[in-house]
C-alpha cells in the first residue's frame, strides 16, 4: 500500500499487516460470536419460547434513527421465525425518552408477557420493577452506559456490553447493532447457512444506518457493521430503502453509497419522523413492501425534514444572537442555553450546532409548561454523563453518555442546575482552553496526488468517529494563477508544488514562469476573506492543510483537493 495509508493506520492503532488487511477488507467472518455478550442465551430461550407459542412480544424502542432501526430488525427476525411482535415507540413531545409504566400496563391487559427494549432501558428501574410487579418478563437491550453505581434494573436478561461483567469484545455497538446480535442469535439457532447466505447481508444495510448515524466509533466491529452495510446498500431491495433513497435523491447504481450520504442525507430524513412527529413511520416505511405507500411515507418523511431544518435555523438564529451578546453566556466553560418553547425535536441539534461554532460543551434547553428537557453534546475529554451525573437529584430523568446526554427536570430547578454544571466545568476545564485545531494526520506533497492513491484511501470507508477522513498537509506549494473568489466567500486555486521545498531563507515567491511538477485545482470553503489577508498572487508559496476530492463533473472532474487551512510558507 502508499506509505501515507500505512501512516495513517499506524497512528489508528493497527500495528501489523495482518490488522491493516483486516481493516482494509472487512468481512462477515470478522463479526463476533453473539453469545459471547453477558445474558444472551438467557434471552435466546425466552424470546423461542414466545415464538413457539405465538405469545405476543412487545418491543419497546426509541425514536431516533438507532431506536427504530433496532425495531425493524427485532420484529422482522421474530416474524421470519414465526413469532407475534408488537412495537411500542414514545412520542417524543407528548411521552419523552425511555419506558413507560403506563405503556407496560397496558400491554400486559392485552396479553403480553415478553418485553425487549431496544435501545433504552438501562435506567429504567421504576419501569423494571413495574414489569415484576405485573409479572412480564424484561429483556433490555441498550447500549446507553449504566448509572454512576453500576446498578442495574431488574430483568430477565440485560444485553449490554457496558454492563460490570460482560466480555463482549466490542464495547461500543449502537442499539441496533446490538438488536442485530440478537436477531443473528435467534436466526443462526434456526438455520445458519441461510442466516449468513441470504438474511444478514438485509440486515447489515439497516445496521450501518443506525451504527454511522449513532456517531459510534467505526473501528472493530462498528466497522465490520457499517463497511459491509454500505456494500449491501448498493442494492437497496425493500419498497421502504428505495422509497427513501429516492426521496434523497441518492442512486446507488450510479454512486457508490458512502458513510456520509447515510449521515447527512439518509439519517436527517429517518430522524425527522421522531423529531416532527411519530417515529412509527419510520418502522411502517422499511417494512412495508407495498411501493406506493412506501413513497407516501418517504415524502412525508421528506417534507418532516425540511420542517425541521426551518425550526432548527429560526433557534439557532437566537441562540447566535445571545452568544453575541451575552457575555455570561459566551464565556462559560460548559455553555447551557435555554429558551421557551423552542422544539425538543431540534435541541439535540442546536447544542452540535454551538459545539461546532465555540469548541465549547454546550447543553440546549427547552422550558415548556414548568419543565425543563435538556439536551447536551460534548467535546473530546469532557465526559458530558459525568457532568450531568452530579446534578441527579434535581432530574425526573436523564441518560447518556460521554458525548450526548438528555434530560428532564422542573424549570424551577433550572438555575440551580446551571449554578452547579458551572462550578463543575471550572473545576474540570479550568486548565484548557476551546480548541479550534486542524488535525493533520500526514504530510502530502501535491505531486503525490493520483488516482491509485485516491482508490487506496477509499478502502478506509466508512469514514467517521473514531476512523476521520484524512486530512493532509503540503508545504511550499505555488499559486499558478491569481485567486479567483466564488460568491464572495469562497476560494478556488490553481496550485503546484515542486518535488523538492525551496531552501530556507528563500523567498515567499518564484518566478511564475517556474515550470511545475504537478497541477491541482483547489477550493477552500470561507476562505476568500483569509486569502485576502494573505495577500496571495500569482506565484505566492503556501503551506495548505486538505482533503482529497473525487469531482464528478462531467466538464471538470477528476481529482482535486479541499483546502480546511492556509498560511503564509516560511511561516
Amino acid at each position: 500500500m502508499p506509505l501515507v495509508l500505512a501512516q495513517i493506520l499506524i497512528a489508528r492503532g493497527i500495528a501489523t499487516a495482518g490488522e491493516a488487511f483486516a481493516f482494509l477488507n472487512p468481512e462477515p467472518a470478522h463479526l463476533h460470536d453473539p453469545f459471547l455478550m453477558h445474558g444472551m442465551s438467557a434471552a435466546v430461550e425466552r424470546l423461542e419460547r414466545a415464538i413457539a407459542t405465538r405469545g405476543p412480544v412487545l418491543l419497546y424502542g426509541d425514536y431516533d434513527v438507532d431506536g427504530t432501526v433496532a425495531v425493524v430488525l427485532l420484529k422482522t427476525a421474530i416474524e421470519m421465525l414465526g413469532g407475534v411482535a408488537q412495537f411500542h415507540v414514545p412520542h417524543r413531545l407528548r411521552d419523552g425518552y425511555g419506558m413507560q409504566s403506563s405503556v407496560l400496563e397496558a400491554a400486559y391487559a392485552e396479553g403480553v408477557r415478553l418485553v425487549v427494549t431496544v435501545d433504552t432501558g438501562m435506567r429504567a428501574f421504576a419501569e423494571a420493577e413495574t414489569a415484576r410487579r405485573l409479572g412480564l418478563d424484561l429483556i433490555i437491550t441498550d447500549h446507553h452506559l449504566p448509572d454512576a453505581n453500576d446498578a442495574l434494573p431488574v430483568a430477565l436478561a440485560i444485553l449490554n456490553p457496558n454492563q460490570p461483567g460482560c466480555a463482549y469484545p466490542e464495547k461500543s455497538l449502537c442499539g441496533a447493532a446490538i438488536a442485530l446480535k440478537l436477531a443473528q442469535a435467534l436466526l443462526e439457532r434456526r438455520d445458519p447457512a441461510r442466516f449468513r447466505e441470504k438474511t444478514l447481508p438485509s440486515f447489515l444495510k439497516m445496521a450501518a444506518i443506525a451504527t454511522i448515524a449513532d456517531a459510534v466509533p467505526l473501528h472493530g466491529e462498528n466497522r465490520t457493521i457499517a463497511a459491509l452495510g454500505l456494500r449491501e446498500l448498493r442494492r437497496p431491495v425493500g419498497a421502504g430503502l428505495r422509497a427513501l433513497f429516492a426521496a434523497a435523491a441518492l442512486d446507488p447504481a450510479a454512486k457508490q453509497v458512502t458513510g456520509f450520504d447515510v449521515a447527512f442525507r439518509l439519517a436527517p430524513r429517518i430522524n425527522a419522523a421522531g423529531r416532527m412527529d411519530v417515529a412509527s413511520d419510520v418502522i411502517e416505511l422499511f417494512s412495508t413492501r407495498d411501493s406506493h405507500r412506501a413513497a407516501e411515507l418517504a415524502a412525508k418523511l421528506e417534507r418532516l425534514n425540511r420542517e425541521r431544518r426551518e425550526v432548527e435555523s429560526a433557534a439557532l438564529a437566537t441562540i447566535e444572537a445571545r452568544l453575541e451578546t451575552d457575555a455570561e453566556i459566551a464565556a462559560g466553560r460548559l455553555l447551557v442555553i435555554d429558551g421557551d418553547g423552542w422544539h425538543r425535536g431540534v435541541i439535540g441539534i442546536l447544542a452540535s450546532r454551538v459545539v461546532e461554532r465555540t469548541a465549547k460543551p454546550a447543553i440546549v434547553v427547552s422550558v415548556e409548561d414548568g419543565v425543563a428537557h435538556g439536551s447536551g453534546r460534548s467535546v473530546d475529554g469532557f465526559p458530558l454523563l459525568a457532568a450531568i451525573e452530579t446534578c441527579a437529584d434535581l432530574f425526573t430523568r436523564f441518560g447518556g453518555h460521554a458525548f450526548a446526554v438528555g434530560f428532564a427536570l422542573p424549570a424551577a430547578a433550572l438555575p440551580e442546575l446551571k449554578r452547579r454544571l458551572r462550578i463543575y466545568a471550572e473545576a474540570h476545564l479550568a486548565a484548557r482552553e476551546p480548541e479550534r485545531l486542524l488535525r493533520i494526520h500526514a504530510e502530502l506533497p501535491l505531486h503525490r496526488i493520483t488516482p491509485v492513491l485516491a482508490g487506496w484511501l477509499r478502502k478506509l470507508e466508512p469514514l467517521g468517529h473514531g476512523n476521520p477522513e484524512p486530512i493532509f498537509l503540503a508545504r511550499s506549494a505555488r499559486l499558478l494563477a491569481p485567486p479567483r473568489i466564488l460568491k464572495a466567500q469562497h476560494l478556488s486555486l490553481e496550485l503546484a508544488q515542486d518535488i523538492a521545498p525551496p531552501p530556507n531563507g528563500s523567498s515567499a515567491r518564484l518566478p511564475v514562469s517556474a515550470a511545475p511538477s504537478s497541477a491541482m485545482r483547489g477550493v477552500g470553503w470561507g476562505l476568500a476573506e483569509r486569502a485576502m489577508q494573505l495577500h496571495l498572487a500569482q506565484g505566492s508559496l503556501i503551506d495548505l492543510v486538505y482533503r482529497i476530492r473525487e469531482n464528478d463533473h462531467p466538464d471538470f472532474g477528476g481529482l482535486e483537493i479541499e483546502i480546511m487551512g492556509i498560511q503564509p510558507a516560511e511561516a
